[in-house]
């Protein structure tokens, strides 16, 4: 049993007010939010590179290979433990966050240790972003208008990455990222209009494309 148990509906603090429809509901794909929020593969390279460091400047020293090699692996139990670790973060922030989008607004519960709601009603979100990955997940952020603002550190690791300025709340390795965008515009739409559908995409270095209805370019 867990306080989510305790949930009137899953994700949400309350019941749907009368007229409010849910209309996707989902979490974070662990793999993909380890690798991009956790920086699972560049902490792979760090521990490369210092493996390999070590067993070069024991081997310039005049050791011989065995002796390279066991200096080099004398890093791999670190390199292990904190892989594991930042991995297992990101599994158990995956098993804990909910992200809710309905008619109304879009709802973030997460928190492994201290469980939070946040509840973003369509009024003050100004425009949304996609960015899509290879792997078919996106990254889904929501730009608030001026006078909203909701701390980075409070929104980690569900906000767009360097972003401090003004934190733009994130749906974090959604998979089927342009599925989601489309409803999420479909939804902005119904509650202000034209001006409501604008998912734009965001420029990455994979392969990416722009969510189905998407009005601009970035």
């Amino acid at each position: 049993m867990s306080e989510h148990d305790f949930e009137p509906v899953r994700g949400l603090p309350a019941e749907l007010p009368a007229g409010e429809r849910l209309v996707w509901q989902g979490a974070p794909d662990w793999w993909p939010l380890a690798q991009r929020a956790f920086h699972v593969r560049s902490v792979t390279a760090y521990f490369g590179v210092l493996m390999a460091w070590r067993g070069v400047a024991t081997a310039l020293e005049g050791a011989t290979l065995l002796a390279s090699l066991q200096s080099a692996l004398h890093v791999a139990p670190i390199a292990i433990a904190a892989l594991t670790l930042l991995c297992g973060l990101a599994l158990l922030t995956a098993r804990t966050t909910v992200y809710t989008i309905t008619t109304k607004r879009v709802v973030l519960r997460f928190g492994v240790a201290l469980p939070k709601a946040i509840n973003i009603p369509y009024t003050i979100v100004e425009n949304a972003a996609l960015k899509s990955f290879s792997d078919k997940t996106g990254d889904l952020a929501l730009t608030l208008t001026e006078s909203n603002k909701i701390a980075y550190f409070l929104l980690w690791p569900h906000a767009r990455p360097w972003k401090l300025a003004r934190p733009e709340p994130t749906l974090r390795a959604v998979a089927d990222g342009s599925v989601v965008a489309a409803r999420l515009a479909e939804a902005l739409k119904a509650a202000h209009g034209e001006r409501g559908a604008v998912i734009a995409p965001i420029h990455t270095s994979e392969p990416a494309q722009a969510p189905h209805g998407a009005l601009s370019p970035a």
